[in-house]
């Protein structure tokens, strides 16, 4: 037996037989002259267009599977797809060098994923990926290879990565885990696997295992660690350790409908993170008992133009009902940084992380802020409706808010339209918000702690580069002072307080938070059960130390 260690992407234990899966197969793009350009170009054309619906059908199965969160990534897809550029260049190498479409495409991939590679913005480098993606799917058109139709039975697949499409159009009953070479803990593959709990790990040498196709191979999610040829007695104790997971996972079911509590009666609002309103037949399918992120950029990232008043309000409002008297808190705007809007028509920035993104873009441009406020003003009247404000810094920001909130009360009921003004809080995402929460918790209603960017920017690292994985330390003290100095602030000033970020899912800081006073929690709706056991196990040990 060989063990191997990498990096646990999703916590889960898989066993099973392995397959390497080999895309780098020459022949398929091996460069051929043709005589016949205007066939190559049909071939090319007619192999983007069948992309294009497999793209669409994708999307719709990462609906289903995933929640719009994760199915995003393929609405990029499809529009890289249609990138002038990017499909431009392709014709030019046919054109020009008179040869196959299948060459050409492969040619136009290095090219691309090279010039996002080299780039200084992590987003930007993480594109590179995406056009790898969009350019083997094209090949695969031309030539016919379906990946996904390579094994029978089910296995552990093996690459040296696997693009985001790959992930989600693997048939998931064939599929007993992902190992990959490249990639980080937030890279778009791993946040598919943990969505359809597969168990994954990454950052394992490819190349050093003796991988022969069907040689027997154990996965362990939680530790990271492959192993390759076990015997029989290890292989028989992770037999036992695979069962057990899946009764835990059974026994989840029992504590739906069940209170969210800890061992000595501490009551924790147990809510779901979500992007879009078809995400939440899964907060209701999980029996969480609130959206306590409603991540409404997602409208507009969906969209190719700005989302009328109309269109939010519609949303919004199907959204509180679908609830049905359950909190939704929707967080305002939060477009900049890794998430980027062609039709803002945003400036490059050096550093966007630092840049104009979330309140400081909606302040900048009021007339996109006022028609999202006054659809939430409005979708209020019809259920229990929050609105959260992303990035706050200052108490003038806050001013600023409150006047431009206002001014779109003001409008409505100039024209007779019916609104409320609902609960308000903010996003403590920043040292500066966190030193200043003494002051900030006397303007608003609650505050909710993203855990992700105050992590990045308290340590100054930036979360999705790779390099920076063994460098970054989620539980680094800085970070638990900073969320206590927020709870014992918020507190004082008679507010609730939560946590919305990736921390709050942690099983290892439950009880940390619950001693700290935490009164609520916010994860992504897989989570929600895992986290009310846990809880309901735990004592609260509050304490003012």
């Amino acid at each position: 037996m060989k063990r191997f260690k990498g990096k646990g992407a999703f916590g889960a234990l898989a066993l099973g037989k392995a397959y390497v899966l080999d895309k780098t197969d020459e022949a398929r793009v091996r460069r051929t002259r043709v005589d016949d350009i205007e066939k190559e170009l049909c071939r090319l054309e007619k192999a983007r267009r069948t992309a294009l619906i497999q793209l669409d059908e994708i999307y719709n199965k990462a609906l289903l599977e995933v929640g719009q969160t994760g199915a995003q990534i393929f609405e990029i897809h499809k529009m890289m797809l249609e990138d002038e550029d990017y499909y431009s260049a392709i014709e030019s190498t046919i054109k020009i060098q008179t040869v196959n479409a299948e060459y050409a495409v492969s040619v136009a991939s290095k090219s691309f994923s090279s010039m996002f590679e080299s780039m200084d913005d992590s987003y930007m480098q993480a594109r590179a990926s995406d056009v790898k993606d969009i350019s083997l799917r094209i090949i695969n058109n031309l030539t016919d290879f379906n990946p996904s139709t390579l094994f029978e039975e089910p296995v552990i697949l093996v690459a040296e990565d696997f693009t985001p499409s790959e992930t989600l159009q693997f048939d998931k009953s064939k599929i007993l885990a992902f190992v990959t070479e490249k990639g980080s803990v937030n890279s778009h593959t791993a946040i598919l696997a943990r969505s359809m709990n597969i168990p994954a790990i990454i950052g394992i040498d490819i190349s050093s295992l003796p991988l022969p196709d069907n040689k027997m191979a154990i996965v362990d999610g939680f530790s990271g660690n492959l192993y390759i040829d076990p015997d029989d007695t290890f292989l028989q104790e992770n037999y036992k350790k695979a069962d057990l997971e899946k009764e835990k996972r059974k026994s989840l079911e029992s504590l739906k409908g069940k209170k969210t509590e800890s061992l000595d009666g501490k009551r924790i609002n147990l809510f779901a993170n979500i992007g879009n309103i078809k995400d939440i037949s899964q907060v209701i399918d999980n029996d969480a008992e609130g959206i306590g992120l409603f991540r409404s950029e997602f409208i507009f990232l969906e969209k190719n133009t700005f989302p009328s008043e109309e269109e939010q309000f519609a949303i919004y409002k199907n959204a509180v009902e679908t609830m049905n008297g359950k909190k939704v808190i929707i967080r305002t705007l939060d477009i900049g940084a890794d998430k980027q809007i062609d039709y803002f028509k945003l400036k490059d920035e050096e550093n966007p992380a630092l840049g104009l993104r979330a309140i400081r873009l909606c302040l900048k441009r009021p007339d996109i802020f006022k028609t999202q406020l006054r659809a939430l003003l409005r979708a209020s009247v019809y259920g229990n409706l929050s609105i959260m404000y992303p990035m706050i810094t200052s108490l003038e920001e806050l001013t600023a808010i409150k006047n431009i909130l206002s001014e779109s009360a003001a409008e409505l009921k100039s024209l007779n339209i019916p609104h409320s003004i609902p609960e308000q809080g903010i996003m403590i995402e920043t040292p500066a918000s966190v030193i200043i929460s003494d002051e900030l918790a006397k303007e608003v209603s609650f505050f909710s702690i993203g855990t992700n960017d105050l992590s990045q920017y308290t340590m100054a690292i930036d979360r999705q580069n790779e390099q920076l994985d063994d460098f970054f330390n989620p539980y680094h003290r800085a970070i638990m002072k900073m969320i206590k100095i927020t709870v014992d602030n918020a507190h004082k000033a008679g507010i609730w307080v939560g946590i919305c970020g990736e921390l709050a899912g942690d099983l290892n800081l439950t009880e940390e938070f619950l001693s700290m006073g935490i009164d609520e929690l916010s994860v992504s709706p897989g989570r929600i059960l895992h986290l009310r056991k846990k809880i309901r196990e735990t004592k609260s040990n509050k304490n003012d130390c």
